[in-house]
């Protein structure tokens, strides 16, 4: 059965990489907790700019931040809109000011996707 994931790729100064692991593994605990099959969170390890398109142009990468790539998964569209309903209303996650995430939300990228080949 074909899943359904959300996809992340977001920028991070190098010197928060701790402190955004703290808020991804509390929010992963939540989205896991709601029935979320996988939660997973990256930072880059050899990322380089392209020519007309990469991972640090897709956010404007700085000099003094990595990149983050993200993904949760789940049975289909509707499980995980059932899953993101349970969460945003979850007070551990409706309590956090995205004006104090270790990120620059504005330069966020995301998107769900159906799934088309699984192995």
């Amino acid at each position: 059965m074909a899943r359904y994931v959300d996809g992340f790729i977001v920028p991070i100064p190098a010197k928060n990489v701790e402190a955004y692991r703290k808020v991804a593994r509390k929010a992963g605990k939540v989205w896991m907790e709601y029935g979320a099959l996988e939660y997973v969170e990256c930072v880059s390890d050899d990322v380089k700019p392209g020519k007309l398109t990469s991972f640090p142009q897709s956010v404007k990468l700085k000099a003094d931040e990595v990149v983050a790539f993200s993904w949760i998964v789940y049975k289909s569209r509707k499980h995980r809109d059932t899953v993101n309903a349970k969460v945003m209303a979850d007070p551990r996650i409706a309590a956090m000011d995205p004006k104090t995430m270790p990120f620059d939300a504005k330069r966020m990228i995301f998107g769900g996707f159906k799934s088309i080949v699984e192995f």
